[in-house]
């Protein structure tokens, strides 16, 4: 099954100094922060030119391409500034955002405002709210949206506060994300490109079922009722409204919500006439991409339709070009890796502009004359990211990047030049400017190891192959501190396994969690290996997992530990488990389908029952409990508990709106009515996962109960 290794890196210690070891704040808390690798705070391009400018001791600092670094506004200047209009002083300096060469904006106390450099002053000042939420700037007028609970306002560059919807329906909700932040929504409010209108989405939660959340902290516990849709149940009606800043009136898009079909993808054309959205019917197999009249909301054409018959998943918006803005690029993973794809606003297919058994992570844009369209993408290999530009004539493809890893890049505006923020396995941080034609022009950072004091194991990257013979595995294993081939260590598994999420890649630390580095100076072999099912390997490898979650991702776990006995240095009777979420769903599996194999498991939040998830995810990777029951029976895990062997404990925020605590307490129910011995611990204000200070609490938890048992 091993294929090979294909990257070591040894954090080694340096002869006669006292290694330092971790500590859980070092690997949990902001304190670890220190053992970041030097970066360059806010590093991006000024404006439009091709200047830099990033922020060193609260100073913001300007350099050019191929010059010196100097300060272009002290914070005690922005200070100033501030204090002149009557707004507090900041302690340190804000992020900001540029809108031209010479002026950015910036939030503090519930104010939106714009610094000019030239005047040295703020020349806009806009204070919205004490309650807004959901804030969104419309940037050509200087315009704020937001909600104040459920219903939607803006606020003109008068700063008059005028309300888009007065609903006192509570079911009804204006402005917010939508389908639980599915399909790429991140938010529900949408401005046109020159703040005449604005798009909101409109969801009628009256049909779904309210969900109670109990807050402990109160003398007497208190209700907490969430809408929460459970797979198979009634979900929201969701809607998208139009309104119109001149004529203050409101039109709503033809759509068919009673359908409970989900609108997402939002965009607005360049001259606002229309705006389009990607309509995906509740089974989630079928996609129409529709363009609709601004103005009276009717339906003006289905430009293309795209179905699947496990599930479509539409992620990101269109981009118009913009010398031809009678053209578009669409993403796809139609032909099983997400490309790029060349329309018209007809909805013809131009061009497929990408193409091959990799994908693309994010399109750019384009240069200025749109000869070249540039995007990241996992060409290479499925751990790196790399920067391409592909000819839209020709359609050859250039790579841009160089140097082995994962790049982050930040293009100049006219697309001559680009940051390279980029780290592997050997290399903490470096970053570079190019030019687009691949050519490195300055280097401005190369970071230091910042764990060079420490006593850190050794961490591997590989690949084995899955038990169809064909299918590439990742893993990542990290072996103790002082490590000694000739002993025997346990393992300690760190899985998570479930769509949109990759574990391993070729960055810095090999995308490792610092507890693992911590649980390997206490002398356990740390291990992750990315299933299928996992995100950024294509459609085939992701969807595998349809109608039967927990089937192929056991299996593929199996193949890792199937690999860890073949090494010497495995002890294959101490073989532990953990994850959260999807992970603690996995982790349970593999406790209780192969409960031979694991001696101890750490679940938290597990879905235990497929059936108590929501709507939106658990329908795409299951579909309802009435059109698959075989799966939904097959997936649950109290199916299971009569085959427990090892110690298992399960975690679970008292107070989740995620993996709802209904999942753990049903088990540990079934647990007791079967008479199996399990561990528990819940943590009664959390919801989905355990933060801030308490998180060190949680993994001294977690990590005593591999020491107590493992």
């Amino acid at each position: 099954m091993r294929k090979g290794v294909l990257l070591v890196f040894t954090l080694f210690t340096l002869i006669g100094v006292q290694a330092q070891n971790l500590d859980m704040e070092d690997a949990i808390l902001g304190r670890w922060r220190q053992y970041n690798p030097e970066n360059l705070s806010q590093l991006n391009w000024k404006g439009s030119s091709n200047e830099l400018t990033y922020v060193i001791d609260n100073d913001l600092v300007k350099k050019e391409i191929k010059g010196e670094q100097n300060v272009l506004l002290k914070l005690e200047t922005l200070n100033n500034a501030l204090e002149t209009i009557g707004e507090k002083a900041l302690k340190r300096f804000p992020r900001i955002s540029w809108l031209n060469n010479q002026e950015f904006a910036f939030y503090s106390s519930k104010n939106y405002l714009v610094f000019s450099l030239v005047e040295k002053s703020i020349i806009f000042k806009s204070k919205y709210n004490d309650y807004a939420q959901n804030v969104s700037v419309n940037k050509a007028k200087n315009f704020i949206a937001y909600t104040i609970k459920n219903n939607l306002f803006y606020l003109n560059d008068k700063g008059e506060e005028i309300a888009i919807t007065s609903d006192s329906n509570p079911n009804n909700v204006y402005g917010q994300s939508v389908s639980r932040n599915e399909f790429g929504i991140n938010g529900g409010i949408f401005w046109s490109p020159k703040g005449t209108s604005i798009a909101f989405f409109k969801k009628d939660e009256s049909r779904v079922s309210s969900y109670p959340l109990v807050d402990v902290t109160s003398r007497v516990a208190e209700l907490n009722d969430i809408k929460y849709p459970m797979a198979g149940m009634p979900s929201e009606y969701v809607t998208l409204g139009i309104y119109n800043i001149h004529s203050k009136e409101t039109v709503y898009l033809e759509t068919q919500p009673e359908t409970e079909e989900y609108l997402t993808n939002i965009a607005w054309g360049p001259q606002e006439n229309f705006i389009y959205v990607a309509v995906i019917n509740r089974a989630q197999n079928h996609m129409k991409f529709n363009k609709y009249d601004a103005k009276n909301g009717k339906i003006v054409a289905t430009l293309f339709e795209e179905k699947n018959d496990r599930y479509v998943e539409p992620g990101n918006a269109m981009t118009f070009l913009k010398k031809q803005p009678n053209k578009f690029i669409w993403q796809s993973r139609r032909d099983g890796f997400n490309h790029l794809y060349l329309y018209d606003v007809n909805g013809k297919l131009i061009k497929q502009l990408t193409k091959g058994n990799w994908l693309v992570t994010s399109f750019i844009g384009f240069d200025a004359k749109e000869k070249y369209a540039y995007f990241v993408a996992t060409k290479e290999d499925a751990r790196e990211r790399h920067l391409y530009k592909v000819s839209v004539s020709k359609g050859a493809i250039k790579k841009l990047t160089n140097e082995a890893g994962v790049h982050n890049v930040t293009l100049s505006a006219d697309k001559k030049y680009f940051i390279d923020n980029y780290s592997n396995l050997e290399l903490p941080r470096k970053i570079d400017i190019c030019n687009t034609k691949g050519k490195l022009v300055k280097n401005l950072l190369v970071a230091d190891n910042p764990y060079k004091d420490f006593n850190l194991g050794e961490i591997k990257l590989g690949e084995l192959t899955a038990k169809d013979g064909k299918t590439g595995l990742y893993y990542r294993m990290i072996l103790p501190a002082d490590f000694d081939p000739s002993k025997k260590y346990p393992v300690i598994v760190y899985v998570y396994g479930g769509p949109h999420a990759q574990l391993v890649t070729n960055s810095w630390m090999g995308g490792t969690r610092m507890w693992q580095q911590y649980m390997a100076q206490r002398g356990y072999i740390a291990f992750t290996l990315d299933n299928r099912g996992s995100a950024n390997r294509g459609f085939e490898f992701e969807s595998v997992i349809h109608r039967n979650l927990g089937d192929h991702e056991v299996d593929d776990q199996m193949t890792g530990v199937e690999y860890l006995k073949t090494l010497p240095y495995v002890d294959s009777e101490r073989i532990g488990v953990h994850g959260w979420s999807y992970g603690g769903f996995m982790t349970t599996s593999l406790m209780l389908k192969q409960s031979e194999t694991f001696k101890v498991g750490v679940a938290g939040g597990p879905v235990i029952d497929w059936k108590y998830y929501e709507v939106m995810y658990g329908e795409r990777y299951m579909d309802t409990p009435e059109e698959n029951p075989e799966g939904y029976e097959k997936a649950a895990l109290t199916n299971y508990i009569k085959n427990l062997k090892g110690r298992l404990m399960l975690i679970h925020g008292a107070q989740d709106p995620t993996v709802v605590w209904q999942h753990s307490l049903m088990f540990t129910r079934e647990c007791v009515k079967e008479g199996v011995l399990i561990d528990y611990f819940p943590y009664p204000t959390h919801p989905h996962n355990v933060r801030g200070k308490d998180r060190v609490h949680l993994m001294n938890k977690v990590s005593q109960y591999f020491e107590d048992f493992l």
